[in-house]
């Protein structure tokens, strides 16, 4: 009688293990937070503060924008799930301009007077920007680095 064959490894529900499962949840939570900003951002134009000069986009570049950013954040991760850091990282600093960009509001006077509720998600985005152009430098950076290529 033979023995039965070992188990095989556990794998993690995720392809790509702790890195794909990462990235999973912070861009859930930065898609999630973008979508409340951009939103508001295009709903209520005429409620946020315009420069005096540089650059100002219009209703429709924010809007356009977001889908933009947003397949960055897509292909970024799909990347990942590949195997291919080094690519999923230059799209995921593509994304993070997503949520940095949000910054811009504070350079323009009057947008501290915003509403608190809108100020949380401006600040909410910025940090989630913050966060995904974090992952994709550590995923540049990490020593378990190795593409994969089929």
């Amino acid at each position: 009688m033979t023995a039965p064959a070992p188990a095989p490894a556990h794998r993690s529900a995720s392809p790509g293990g702790a890195p794909v499962r990462a990235l999973r949840a912070v861009l859930i939570a930065a898609v999630a937070v973008s979508v409340v900003h951009y939103a508001d951002n295009v709903a209520n134009f005429a409620d946020y503060p315009e420069p005096e000069s540089g650059p100002a986009p219009s209703q429709g570049v924010i809007a356009v924008s977001w889908f933009a950013f947003t397949a960055f954040a897509l292909a970024g991760y799909l990347l990942l799930r590949r195997g291919r850091p080094t690519a999923a990282a230059a799209c995921l600093a593509v994304y993070s301009a997503s949520g940095l960009v949000g910054l811009g509001h504070y350079t323009v006077e009057g947008a501290t007077g915003m509403p608190a509720w809108r100020q949380a998600h401006i600040i909410a985005d910025v940090a989630c920007g913050a966060a995904v152009l974090a992952l994709a430098l550590w995923l540049v950076r990490r020593p378990s680095h190795r593409e994969v290529h089929p």
